[in-house]
């Protein structure tokens, strides 16, 4: 506030300034003079200015792009050539805690929904979806080691955001789930909307749009409640050790949260979405063909599952007469060689790993325990809002 009133004060100066020059006021020493001072308050109106941008985005961000230690950003380069020289693709994951997104299962190995779009841009790759190694982040590290070059891309559970995509660095793909903030509570609290969180303790992860919204929305609704923050999955911990009488994250992350509580049927999720979270894989600013290689692999699943190409049927599609479904495998055009990969880099990912539909009733569908219904998480043409631009 003191620095906007310091910037009016500027102008109204300037403007004084500015008139008695156009009036001809004074001799050529005195206009000389009021030159100068309309140069110095000129400027000092730039550096003002400059101060007060800074203020509102740090304010805007709500410290989102703070970080304890400066971070060094990997230039754009030959992210291709540098994953083929490696020889694998390095993957930021969730810290494999999120059933069903991604989770480190007893024999050590990785699975979910998250998961299958690294594998998904190894397959375009490499031609092997299991050229890949995870490298678990917390949600306050996952930034940094993008930034860093320390991961080639990040598949975790991560909203796409104008501050994201634009003063952290980042390049946001295809969202591959359509989600929303919720709320979960104990059944036997009595407590059926966020009013009934009024004076009560709410458990978040630190360093997430999760944080940001809840404060927004408990704001707006006047709301009084104390945010108890953590690191990583230590909010979810926290919250089935009984120490916050609310949970909130992401929907995705209640339903994958509730299964792995001590007593999951004690627990309910609200009937209320408090921000829209759209998620999907990320790569840095720098190399725009990387991002394509990352953009039109995660699109491959939906185009195919949109032209009806499957795991089960995708050799037997080679000879169709779609002149479509031949570009997206590769028989004809050179949709894979634009990007320095082999033409039927969507044949591969779709014989090793399968469509976007296929990926979904894996890890998320009605045989799993979650029975997680598609919603908006359809194909356009099945009344949601998953939409490939054309493979041509």
């Amino acid at each position: 506030m003191k620095m906007k009133k310091r910037i009016t004060f500027i102008i109204a100066m300037l403007v004084l300034a500015l008139g008695i020059v156009a009036c001809g006021g004074g001799d050529t020493g005195d206009t000389a003079a009021l030159q100068g001072q309309i140069d110095d308050l000129t400027q000092q109106l730039a550096d003002a200015n400059a101060a007060l941008t800074e203020a509102q985005a740090a304010a805007a961000t709500g410290g989102e792009s703070a970080a304890a230690e400066p971070i060094t950003f990997a230039g754009g380069g030959d992210t291709l050539a540098t994953v083929r020289e490696r020889g694998e693709l390095i993957c930021g994951t969730p810290q494999g805690v999120s059933p069903g997104f991604g989770f480190i299962e007893e024999d050590g190995s990785y699975t979910g929904f998250d998961w299958e779009y690294c594998r998904v841009v190894a397959a375009a790759v490499f031609g092997d979806a299991d050229a890949v190694v995870s490298r678990p982040s917390t949600s306050t590290e996952r930034f940094p080691i993008l930034q860093s070059g320390e991961v080639d891309m990040l598949s975790r559970q991560t909203t796409w955001t104008l501050t994201r995509d634009t003063q952290l660095g980042f390049n946001f793909v295809a969202t591959t789930f359509y989600d929303g903030q919720g709320m979960m509570v104990r059944e036997a609290s009595g407590i059926t909307d966020l009013q009934g969180l009024e004076g009560g303790t709410v458990c978040v992860a630190a360093g997430t749009t999760t944080e940001l919204n809840l404060a927004s929305v408990m704001g707006s609704l006047g709301i009084n409640y104390e945010p108890v923050v953590f690191e990583g999955d230590g909010a979810r911990i926290a919250y089935d050790e009984g120490r916050c009488d609310g949970y909130t994250t992401d929907k995705s992350g209640l339903v994958s949260g509730q299964v792995i509580m001590t007593n999951p049927d004690e627990h309910t999720i609200l009937e209320v979405t408090m921000s829209k979270e759209p998620l999907g894989p990320l790569v840095r600013h720098g190399d725009d063909n990387w991002f394509d290689i990352v953009q039109w692999s995660t699109l491959c699943t939906i185009q195919a599952e949109e032209k009806g190409v499957s795991s089960q049927n995708v050799d037997e599609m080679l000879g169709s007469d779609d002149p479509e479904i031949l570009a997206l495998l590769g028989v004809e055009g050179d949709l894979g060689s634009n990007m320095g990969l082999n033409n039927d880099f969507c044949y591969q990912i779709i014989k090793q790993l399968g469509n976007y539909e296929e990926l979904y009733n894996k890890h998320l569908g009605p045989d799993t325990q979650f029975n997680l219904p598609r919603g908006v998480n359809s194909l356009w043409t099945e009344g949601g809002i998953l939409y490939s631009p054309p493979f041509r």
